[in-house]
């Protein structure tokens, strides 16, 4: 076998690759036979009719197509091997450059390379933003809005009132086509005008124009969209809403007292309510502001570092993205294809807008990877057993018994063990990272010299183990459903 080989400036290789003729002649029987084994020759048995009854059957073309899939099937892994290369996915047969003697070209994505700059000399202050009392009156006001006793009036809306509407939209001047948004029940809560409303849907201030109607009413409210708006449906667009009250409502709220912090959770007193509130702000606030921190800072290290990747790896981060759009556009009850509709563009258009942000997304994940196998980040067994079963625990709490029951099913042990592992390695490595960019130190030492990721054999050992620990869970919502 002759190999030469070409490196491509995108990260691919071309294999040209020569074969003896003898090779493929012996293919050809090989061919034959599972021709033979798939289609009805008269007179034979499947898979039983010699060389040449097959070849007058179907033609030799036909057999020396499936005979070149055969040979390329059963050299490309000795081809991968000889070559030396380290390939990212399949590669694929690019062309067929002759038949005597059989010569290939083959196109190889490699697999990814990073050359990581001096991150260890990365440095970004870490300032985190402390909570103030506003927050915590807007938690408890929130509370308050949904415990509120909520009473039918025959009146007209008004400031503070719960409704309920009829929505419907379209494009203006675009009544007739395929609508934004189909006639949906909404709930609506008439906002103070000086409350804020930036994520009100489906524009800010929509409440304030449903003043003064009583139910049976229709309104057409006409919004143009910057490409600010949450809602990605809406971005850059002119839009009527045609909005029917069916519903008007006004609500009580609850006096604030400790009585009701008794009745939305375990506290005795507004004062265990509101140190709970700013406990759950303080920590959300700070996870928010390390998501911040952490993506600027591996950002920094990307820049300084030389990052090599197939276009395949970057078409892959794309449909990533895009299965998130779809994803978002769904939980708001709209479709792909309206999406692209209201947007002015096709799948090939959304894809190519994305592409910069797979770009971004791809180069920090692989620094991200490389960081870890530099500062020998490591899950020890124990700790992996005790965060997949939390994950579990959580899940049997959560999900609905039919999805549930898929996830429990022993087969995907394996998936689930990996999941979490790669979770908690990039966990680990934003902390250590944050560590850095702070300037506390270069590293930080794993807890124990002992500490080490589970050996493929105890992997294999840990799902078998988490599947029995399904098991016994599914069996025991499955009693408790009966129940």
């Amino acid at each position: 076998m002759k190999i030469e080989t070409s490196h491509l400036e995108d990260h691919q290789v071309k294999l040209t690759v020569e074969v003896e003729s003898s090779s493929l002649e012996n293919t050809k029987y090989k061919a034959a036979r599972k021709i033979a084994r798939q289609i009805k020759i008269p007179g034979f048995r499947p898979g039983k009719a010699p060389f040449s009854v097959v070849v007058r059957q179907v033609g030799e073309a036909l057999v020396l197509e499936e005979a070149i899939e055969l040979l390329v099937e059963e050299i490309y892994p000795e081809v991968i091997k000889t070559a030396e290369i380290e390939p990212y996915g399949p590669g694929s047969l690019e062309k067929i450059i002759s038949t005597d003697p059989p010569k290939f070209e083959f196109l190889v994505p490699l697999k990814a390379t990073v050359e990581l700059g001096d991150y260890k000399a990365v440095r970004e202050s870490y300032e985190p933003e402390g909570i103030n009392e506003e927050d915590v009156e807007e938690i408890i006001e929130n509370l308050r809005t949904q415990n509120a006793v909520v009473e039918p009036v025959e009146r007209a809306a008004q400031q503070d009132d719960w409704i309920r509407v009829l929505v419907h939209a379209h494009i203006v001047g675009e009544a007739d086509t395929e609508p934004l948004i189909r006639e949906r029940p909404l709930s609506v809560l008439i906002k103070n005008e000086d409350a804020e409303v930036a994520d009100e849907w489906p524009f800010p201030g929509f409440s304030r124009h449903l003043i003064g109607m009583l139910a049976g009413d229709k309104k057409e409210i006409i919004h143009t969209f910057d490409d600010s708006s949450p809602y990605e449906i809406f971005r850059n667009i002119e839009a009527t809403f045609i909005v029917e009250m069916t519903d008007v409502r006004s609500r009580t709220l609850p006096t604030e007292d400790d009585e009701f912090a008794q009745s939305v959770g375990e506290f005795t007193t507004m004062a265990e309510l509101r140190r709970a509130i700013r406990n759950d702000l303080a920590s959300h606030s700070l996870a928010n502001y390390d998501e911040e921190y952490d993506d600027k800072v591996f950002g920094m290290i990307a820049e300084i570092s030389t990052i090599k990747y197939p276009p395949q790896m970057l078409e892959k981060e794309i449909d990533d993205i895009i299965h998130n759009i779809s994803d978002r556009l769904e939980r708001q009850g709209l479709s792909m294809d309206l999406y692209l509709k209201s947007r002015q563009l096709d799948m090939e258009g959304l894809r190519e807008e994305t592409r910069p942000v797979g770009v971004t997304r791809l180069r920090k994940t692989l620094v991200l990877l490389e960081i870890a196998e530099a500062e020998n980040i490591q899950i020890e067994p124990q700790e992996l057993q005790t965060e997949t079963e939390r994950t579990l625990g959580e899940a049997y709490r959560v999900l609905p018994e039919n999805e549930y029951r898929k996830l429990v099913k022993q087969e995907n042990a394996s998936n689930l063990v990996s999941n979490v592992m790669m979770d908690m390695l990039i966990k680990k490595t934003h902390e250590r990272v944050r560590f850095i960019a702070r300037g506390e130190g270069e590293s930080v030492e794993p807890s124990s010299d002992e500490v080490e990721s589970p050996q493929e054999g105890e992997q294999a050992d840990l799902e078998v183990e988490i599947a029995a620990d399904m098991s016994v869970a599914d069996q025991e919502k499955s009693e408790q459903v009966s129940e």
